[in-house]
């Protein structure tokens, strides 16, 4: 999916949904920013394989979405902290479901090798 559906209205609701958290990362920076806050090191540490560039990419699309808070506290040297906004945590509470149905499906698969 292309970042284009994430700012089309003309899409429908789901579409719209799936837009803001496609890629590799997204759906797992919104698992772990659901938990509390992190700073952008500490979220690197979290998710083995993410480069830092890829990082700050997801974050600033997600902020953009309106989905991530991102806070800068003046200071040497600079600290900055990601957290969910409330739109992030109503999409985080809508996909709990989802999430729910992908535990169960995993489930069945570790039975159909067993």
């Amino acid at each position: 999916m292309t970042r284009k559906l994430a700012q089309n209205t003309n899409v429908c609701g789901v579409t719209a949904a799936i837009a803001v958290i496609d890629g590799k990362w997204k759906t797992t920076l919104l698992w772990l920013l659901e938990g509390r806050p992190y700073r952008p090191g500490e979220l690197r540490r979290r998710i083995p394989g993410i480069s830092e560039k890829v990082l700050t990419q997801a974050l600033r699309e997600m902020e953009d979405d309106g989905l991530v808070h991102r806070e800068v506290h003046e200071g040497l040297p600079l600290k900055t902290v990601y957290s969910l906004t409330d739109f992030g945590r109503d999409l985080a509470e809508a996909l709990t479901p989802l999430s729910d149905w992908g535990h169960r499906r995993l489930e069945k698969l570790a039975q159909r090798v067993s």
